[in-house]
């Protein structure tokens, strides 16, 4: 009993240790991967959404 807590201390001692790096969830990489699997089939649509974007942000961000 002492010695499976003993590893069970070493090793994190939760089910979390058993997961795999595969099933953790990485919602940055995630999105960045999903934006440009988007721009590679619609690139059109991206640019329209990357000119949009720069246009709200420069007009906002005006130095004046």
């Amino acid at each position: 009993m002492e010695r499976t807590r003993k590893a069970q201390s070493e090793s994190g001692g939760s089910r979390a240790a058993a997961v795999s790096d595969e099933s953790q969830i990485r919602p940055l990489e995630d999105v960045v991967d999903y934006m440009r699997t988007y721009a590679r089939q619609q690139p059109e649509m991206a640019a329209l959404w990357c000119f949009g974007i720069g246009f709200v942000l420069g007009w906002k961000l005006k130095p004046w």
